[in-house]
């Protein structure tokens, strides 16, 4: 059975493929600001390579999504969800390829007196994308019933979407006091890194408000 015709066994699993995808982007992230903090801007250049082609793989996959989605009947949730899902869980993957460019756009130096700080957010950041990686993996197994009836699956999925919220909370306090630290360098560091670094924190962002606002949907659609 061709995956992106699963839609009236579970809407959710040709999703989950997407979500796959995406999620090889974002596994990506946290090598990324390694490879800049040991200056290995040949194995960052390799890293973003990867990146760039795991967001083309994704944009390939939710085209053949958008393809094979029923256009009339025969789904338990709305097609503009399911449309609207896909393009929230897209952005994630668009977020970190941006990430990936600002981080190329020259050898760019991680400042040591902020280094720890930036791999901490970077992991707040990881941890809304993970408890929507959790939530997109229970939700794919969800059934018309268990959308209807409010299974345990469907609850599950409600948790993992909480816990994203408060995660996103944390990573937005994270950037703040990291773009305070980074502005207090400006005697010390090239005002052209300022702003470069202020654009990943920026994309960084994204991304977590991205995975927030995917949970977000998520759980408006089960709570209908």
């Amino acid at each position: 059975m061709n995956p992106f015709q699963d839609f009236q066994i579970s809407p959710f699993r040709p999703l989950a493929l997407h979500m796959a995808k995406v999620t090889e982007c974002t596994a990506l992230v946290m090598p990324m600001f390694e490879h800049v903090r040991s200056r290995d801007h040949d194995g960052l250049r390799g890293l973003c390579e990867q990146v760039f082609k795991a967001e083309h793989e994704a944009d390939k996959i939710k085209d053949e999504i958008r393809r094979y989605l029923p256009k009339t009947f025969g789904l338990p949730v709305f097609r503009g969800d399911l449309l609207t899902l896909l393009k929230m869980q897209d952005d994630m993957a668009d977020s970190v390829e941006d990430v990936a460019v600002v981080l190329t756009i020259k050898k760019l130096e991680l400042p040591p007196a902020i280094a720890d700080d930036v791999v901490e957010h970077v992991s707040c950041v990881l941890k809304v994308c993970e408890f929507l990686r959790s939530a997109t993996d229970e939700l794919k197994e969800v059934t018309e019933r268990d959308i209807t009836g409010g299974g345990e699956r469907g609850r599950r999925v409600l948790e993992l979407a909480a816990q994203a919220e408060h995660a996103e909370w944390e990573a937005d306090k994270s950037q703040y006091s990291l773009a305070q630290k980074l502005f207090a360098l400006e005697d010390e560091i090239r005002a052209t890194d300022i702003f470069l670094w202020s654009g990943v924190f920026k994309e960084l962002g994204k991304l977590a408000n991205h995975a927030d606002k995917t949970a977000d949907r998520l759980r408006r659609m089960l709570a209908r």
